[in-house]
């Protein structure tokens, strides 16, 4: 009988990065592997479609649990979790990130005495006021197989003592970048939106704000706005945007002459990524996804647990100064970057399975 693997997925991102896995392991099978969705992040764009599209082996388990605060949500996660394990009775726990959904998983595989995986492992902002670091710290900690991005993840976890706890650390490189290469051959013919948009390669700024202290603060949203206003006067600014967010500036009238549309699917975010000329986010994810497609990014934050990016120049950190923004903007504008120094491995899914699978050997 092959081992079973339960992998505990929340957000849409993390199921673009388990989707790699999942087809290594489909197509080496050597292991059986079981999908929860626990719903956290659940939108219109994960239909059977998505599913279909991406190539994303389905969900055997979606608990539909979401719009809760962080208490309530990890502890209806964890309660359920741990009655999907007790009926599957995994043999491997596997969780990416840093969402409740991960920290969830996480303990509930450890009360329950399975062996866990954290993907991303290592990973730090130093910022104890984001959720994520939160769980990130925690997950880490109760781990047996830390499967790390870059070496400065290592580097954390070796500061924090993890060398005198009972774990293996491995540097696999990050699962994304296999995602990227993987579906960007097809982003072109599957996006639904980018052509609609009429937009000039290489003539405009793809920007994306969403975490809750940039948009739930008025004067750190109204700066970075600001900022991405100026910059539109030189370059079309779009900003794919959350309708919470889009209220939030509706509801203080608050106008602004860049281009706003409805948040989008991830080919079409690809199509953006390879066409734009510069990144301007706060998003994590999309800082790396930039990267892989060979752009600058300007990072609407205080810190980036990506310093590998800002260290070798292909982004700065402004935080939510307007002036640093275009100050930023206009460095980038006309600069060649050469992009080809291998910040984050290669085929790292089959890595990743490698890994996993010796943990059965």
């Amino acid at each position: 009988m092959k081992p079973k693997i339960l992998t505990i997925l929340g957000a849409r991102p993390q199921f673009v990065k388990a989707a790699v896995l999942s087809r290594i392991i489909q197509k080496n099978n050597l292991l059986d592997e079981i999908i929860v969705h626990t719903g956290q992040h659940y939108d219109a764009n994960m239909s059977e479609v998505f599913f279909e599209e991406m190539e994303i082996l389905k969900p055997k388990y979606f608990l539909n649990i979401n719009g809760l605060n962080h208490g309530a949500m990890t502890g209806q996660m964890m309660e359920k979790i741990e009655e999907i394990m007790v009926l599957e009775k995994p043999d491997v726990v596997v969780v990416y990130g840093d969402t409740n959904s991960t920290l969830a998983g996480a303990l509930a595989a450890k009360k329950l005495g399975v062996k866990l995986v954290h993907i991303e492992a290592g990973l730090r902002s130093f910022n104890m006021a984001m959720p994520e670091e939160i769980n990130r710290i925690l997950t880490d900690r109760i781990s047996d197989l830390l499967l790390c991005p870059t070496e400065t993840a290592i580097e954390n976890l070796q500061k924090e003592g993890f060398a005198h706890f009972d774990n293996q650390i491995v540097k696999t490189g990050d699962i994304m970048l296999d995602a990227v290469q993987y579906y960007s051959k097809t982003s072109q013919e599957k996006a639904t939106r980018y052509k609609s948009l009429n937009l000039e390669k290489g003539k405009f700024v793809l920007a994306t704000i969403h975490r809750q202290e940039n948009t739930d603060d008025l004067n750190n949203l109204k700066a970075i706005f600001e900022g991405l206003d100026e910059i539109n006067r030189t370059q079309t600014v779009i900003l794919p945007l959350h309708p919470r967010t889009k209220k939030i500036l509706e509801n203080n009238h608050l106008q602004y002459k860049i281009k706003i549309i409805d948040p989008v699917g991830y080919f079409d975010m690809l199509e953006l990524l390879k066409n734009c000329s510069m990144v301007v986010t706060d998003s994590g994810g999309l800082q790396k996804e930039a990267f892989f497609n060979q752009k600058p990014v300007i990072i609407a934050r205080s810190e980036t647990e990506w310093v590998e990016l800002v260290e070798n120049g292909f982004a700065k950190i402004v935080a939510t100064n307007k002036i640093e923004m275009l100050q930023a903007f206009e460095f980038f504008k006309n600069r060649e970057i050469n992009f080809d120094k291998p910040l984050y491995g290669s085929e790292v899914g089959e890595k990743i399975h490698e890994e996993i699978f010796k943990l059965f050997c």
